[in-house]
């Protein structure tokens, strides 16, 4: 492969000191932090800088960067105006002219037949440009919901890009999820229009999605229109959608025609889409993103810390393995904002089940030449289990380096990447190791190509992100494992939760521990190398392969079961090893647990939610912990099975039903002893 290019942060310090007088070494552990601080403590002026370096584009100019330094209810770049798809097609002609596709794409149907699609800037223009013009006609106008059931592919980029260009409001759902999941979501924000597939593979199966999109059209009435992408059967019919008070259309026919793109210039605040993330009680949370913050943080991501979009001859080729229901979806996507090309696979990570080949993925990787390849952290424990040897098998000639996200990355993968990447220019390929939300659409805690990388840590903070780890009292903790927290805001942080009056479920969600500071609920520790390390979530939610989901989500799907009267289920993520996902179930009187019934409630969690969120084990037990209000006791239970003491968690005469406490104490105590 050709040498590496100077990487961005490079470019970007040696900026600030030719611009600014501004001078910061982001070569070493101390340079990096003086930066950061300066990035941090220096608001306004850190993300004006990121603005002018990226040459973001405005019509109009702004008054101020941050209005008022305040969570929630930061104000950024008031009076700009921007697109997400605007800046995404800036880049177009350059990267054109210089041989480099928008989009390499592979799905497992391909994979098999050796084919792989390239699609230019001209032709994403064109097609995203066709269908913009259709929605319009439709009546799509700035501000309506447009909804999606599509899987990883070209046509839900197109799709998501046509409809950002209008001002319109996009949210997206996996195919793979399950009907009351995609309800729980889309029903929250009536959406005008919905796209969807007729159905999807993985793992070498086609699942058919006609009958369920049949189900979900009779559930969501502010649908007026469906357009149906045939990615299942070429002959699927459109016209079975319809209905007296609903038109169906081909996905196709929309983005066939010439048509000229005209983004619209929105402000800063203007919604560009609804992502979800599940709490311990109620629907999913509805969060709302803006283009502006999206724009920015994205940019400052990838450009400065994943080091994509040096120069546009890099010929930079970014594949990060998603579902389109995980955020990675969206940093996968925003690849195009910087002008690089995105490699986008679709399908299972080990080939058709009952025959894993965990080799599919580094294959796809290898042959769309991609120099950078970011997978959930479980996709690397598994190649690792494996015996998986990519640099024996392929050349990957082009690959510089690996990102994980999702959960803790074993310090076992970083040695097994060593050992079994290629190396880079004789080095040991940077492995760039993640952590951050969807919450506000970015990282917290990231790499760097400049700095070292001690295995088992992430590098640093990442630049704007004024990160602590915070005890109960609210005093931070060097080398200390405690809350991470936020204390300054961001420009993508949420602009607010879709229909929640007074932001009252917003601010339970992220300053109720810490009032004006963002609690995210993951545990970290800052080490004293300048590095983090997180341990997993500090809150009740489930993260599997860095899909959240909501246990009242899961409650909903276990307890519709007539034999189920109460349940509870904790997600336990522990540090270089797999998670545990255990479901306590309290039965009817005289019920037993038995084969019929538990394979009929891993279904049903499975058709609710997903495959993913099906417990390691069900158990059944005689109550659920309850404190005196009726409130499921998940997260004192969480931390007993992870091995804190029960008198810390369990104060017994503010239960309602202490008798049942020993009985979980002795449960932890055997998974402890059997080290499982």
């Amino acid at each position: 492969m050709t040498a590496l290019p100077e990487p961005q942060i490079t470019r970007y310090t040696r900026w600030l000191e030719r611009e600014h007088g501004l001078h910061f070494d982001p070569r070493t552990t101390e340079g990096y932090d003086a930066l950061w601080r300066w990035s941090v403590n220096e608001l306004d002026a850190f993300w004006s800088s990121v603005w002018q370096y990226f040459d973001i584009q405005s019509p109009t100019p702004h008054s101020a960067v941050l209005v008022e330094e305040k969570m929630p209810g930061a104000r950024w770049f008031p009076g700009t105006h921007l697109n997400y798809v605007q800046q995404v097609f800036r880049h177009a002609d350059a990267a054109h002219a210089a041989g480099h596709p928008a989009i390499v794409f592979q799905n497992e149907r391909m994979r098999e037949h050796g084919e792989l699609q390239e699609v230019s800037w001209p032709e994403l223009r064109r097609q995203v440009a066709s269908l913009a013009a259709h929605l319009q006609r439709l009546g799509v106008e700035a501000g309506d919901r447009v909804v999606a059931v599509l899987p990883n592919t070209p046509q839900t980029a197109v799709a998501f890009l046509a409809v950002a260009s209008l001002g319109a409001v996009w949210s997206v759902c996996s195919p793979d999820m399950g009907a009351i999941a995609v309800l729980d979501r889309f029903r929250q924000i009536a959406p005008k229009i919905l796209i969807a597939c007729d159905g999807y593979v993985y793992g070498g199966t086609e699942y058919d999605k006609l009958t369920v999109l049949e189900n979900l059209l009779g559930e969501l009435p502010s649908v007026q229109h469906v357009v149906l992408w045939r990615c299942l059967d070429a002959n699927a019919e459109p016209g079975r959608l319809a209905s007296a008070s609903r038109q169906s259309h081909d996905f196709d026919q929309l983005t066939a025609d010439e048509a000229t793109l005209v983004p619209k210039w929105v402000g800063f605040d203007h919604p560009l889409w609804v992502v979800y993330s599940s709490g311990t009680t109620g629907l999913p949370k509805p969060i709302v993103h803006g283009h502006g913050g999206v724009v920015l943080e994205a940019i400052k991501m990838l450009g400065l810390h994943t080091n994509l979009g040096a120069t546009v001859d890099t010929g930079d080729r970014y594949h990060w393995y998603s579902a389109t229901g995980w955020i990675m979806w969206n940093s996968q996507l925003a690849g195009l904002l910087l002008g690089t090309t995105i490699c986008i696979y679709d399908g299972s990570p080990a080939g058709k089940s009952g025959n894993a080949d965990w080799s599919t993925l580094w294959r796809f990787v290898d042959e769309a030449r991609a120099t950078f390849f970011g997978a959930g952290s479980a996709f690397f424990s598994s190649c690792l289990k494996a015996e998986v040897k990519p640099k024996e098998i392929l050349k990957l000639a082009h690959l510089r380096a690996l990102g994980a996200t999702g959960s803790p990355l074993a310090i076992e993968c970083y040695r097994w990447a060593y050992d079994h990447v290629p190396k880079v220019e004789g080095k040991d390929i940077w492995l760039s190791v993640v952590s951050g939300g969807t919450d506000f659409a970015g990282a917290f805690i990231g790499g760097l190509p400049t700095l070292p990388v001690v295995e088992g840590e992430m590098q640093c903070r990442c630049l704007g992100a004024a990160i602590e780890a915070w005890n109960e009292d609210g005093k931070p903790l060097t080398d200390e494992v405690g809350e991470l927290v936020c204390t300054k805001p961001m420009p993508s942080m949420p602009l607010y939760f879709w229909n929640d009056p007074d932001n009252k479920r917003y601010n339970e969600s992220y300053f109720d521990m810490y009032p004006g500071v963002w609690r995210h609920g993951d545990w970290i520790r800052l080490t004293p190398s300048g590095g983090a390390i997180i341990y997993g979530r500090s809150d009740a939610t489930i993260n599997r392969h860095g899909i959240r989901m909501g246990t009242s989500e899961l409650y909903r799907a276990a307890e519709a079961q007539p034999e189920v009267i109460d349940s509870l289920v904790v997600d336990l993520e522990y540090l270089g090893r797999e998670s545990y996902m255990p479901l306590f179930v309290v039965l009817r009187e005289g019920l037993t647990l038995d084969p019929a019934l538990e394979k009929r409630l891993r279904e049903a969690i499975k058709t609710a939610l997903s495959a993913r969120h099906v417990p390691n084990e069900i158990i059944q037990v005689s109550a659920i912990p309850r404190t005196l209000s009726g409130k499921k006791m998940e997260l004192p239970v969480k931390k007993l099975l992870m091995g804190t003491a029960p008198e810390q968690l369990f104060k017994l005469d503010a239960m309602a039903n202490a008798d049942c406490v020993p009985w979980f104490v002795e449960f932890a105590k055997r998974r402890m002893s059997s080290n499982v």
